[in-house]
């Protein structure tokens, strides 16, 4: 299959470009500068050049192709703008792709997210997920945010939908969600990197009250290689969880800091949160709780983790290398 990729020089775009190119794939990914471009031949993949605001190359990529995945977004966008900013540029995006591939059954995979938009920086805006009670599944919407905000529930929600929605217009697309700790020994600028690196600065690994609210995670291999099913022959307009690690309490993960770190860990009463202090802009996102299942993603698309879990993850050198 000919395949084009966006974001194929990011954490999962790095990843799932090999995945593909492995299991016999031909793939051609966007590429922005010279940069770039060597980056993704170096991993495998045809470079071609161009930008997400070029929504009619981006639509003869898709022409030309016979599948594709969209990892990639603006991140000057999310920084200067917003989420809800980002939401427009999206939603155009896959309306585009969806316009050049409408009535091909040529299969279109984006990413999602669950809880925290992924990839934040420490300027951009976070958000937290309002829990369910339960685990999410991949047949619930999109998790509220916290505090609510119609802009950015309604560009996530609008955004997943409007995927799912060219399933009616003969494209078989679909949305991976990816959690907010996706690790590896690539991982530079995720939020388990953010966690140790607030740590590093404090001189202690802080959680929010007793830290039992749960956070899900999964290793970017896994995550690559469920790109590649949902591609080769997921069923159109389903949403799939990239979630390895379903529910891991947030205490364990800042005690499994400390003891990599050798640091103390401190509980932050929930009323203090708000107040500038340990958590700064991530205050918003730390006491968020939000299991979610993988039973689905597994059942139909036999995706199988097989990469260590985020705390056996830990244990491997690159998050805490010696001196």
């Amino acid at each position: 299959m000919r395949v084009f990729v966006t974001g194929g020089t990011g954490h999962a775009g790095s990843h799932i470009i090999p995945e593909l190119v492995a299991a016999g794939h031909e793939v051609t990914a966007l590429a922005r500068s010279d940069k770039t471009a060597a980056i993704v031949s170096a991993l495998g993949a045809k470079a071609r050049r161009g930008d997400l605001d070029d929504l009619e190359g981006l639509k003869a990529a898709a022409a030309e192709s016979d599948g594709v995945v969209h990892v990639g977004y603006r991140a000057d966008l999310l920084a200067s703008g917003g989420i809800a900013a980002l939401g427009d540029s999206e939603l155009a995006i896959v309306l585009a792709f969806g316009e050049a591939m409408a009535g091909t059954g040529k299969p279109l995979v984006v990413a999602g997210s669950i809880g925290a938009p992924m990839n934040v920086g420490r300027e951009a805006p976070v958000v937290a997920p309002v829990s369910l009670g339960r685990p999410a599944t991949e047949d619930d919407l999109a998790l509220p945010t916290r505090p609510l905000d119609a802009g950015t529930l309604r560009a996530r929600n609008v955004v997943e939908g409007a995927v799912i929605g060219l399933a009616n217009q003969g494209v078989r697309s679909s949305v991976v969600r990816i959690p907010p700790i996706a690790h590896s020994a690539s991982d530079r600028v995720g939020f388990l990197q953010i966690l140790i690196g607030l740590a590093k600065e404090k001189g202690v690994v802080a959680y929010a009250g007793d830290g039992q609210n749960r956070w899900p995670a999964v290793h970017i291999r896994d995550l690559a290689s469920l790109f590649r099913l949902a591609l080769e022959k997921g069923p159109s307009g389903r949403t799939w969880h990239a979630v390895a690690d379903e529910a891991i309490p947030f205490r364990a993960i800042a005690e499994g800091i400390a003891a990599r770190l050798g640091m103390p860990t401190a509980s932050i009463p929930a009323d203090e949160l708000m107040v500038p202090g340990y958590f700064g802009f991530l205050s918003a996102v730390v006491t968020a709780d939000f299991p979610a299942s993988n039973a689905i993603t597994r059942r139909v698309l036999d995706w199988e983790p097989v990469q260590p879990g985020l705390l056996e993850d830990m244990d491997n050198g690159h998050y805490f290398p010696a001196g």
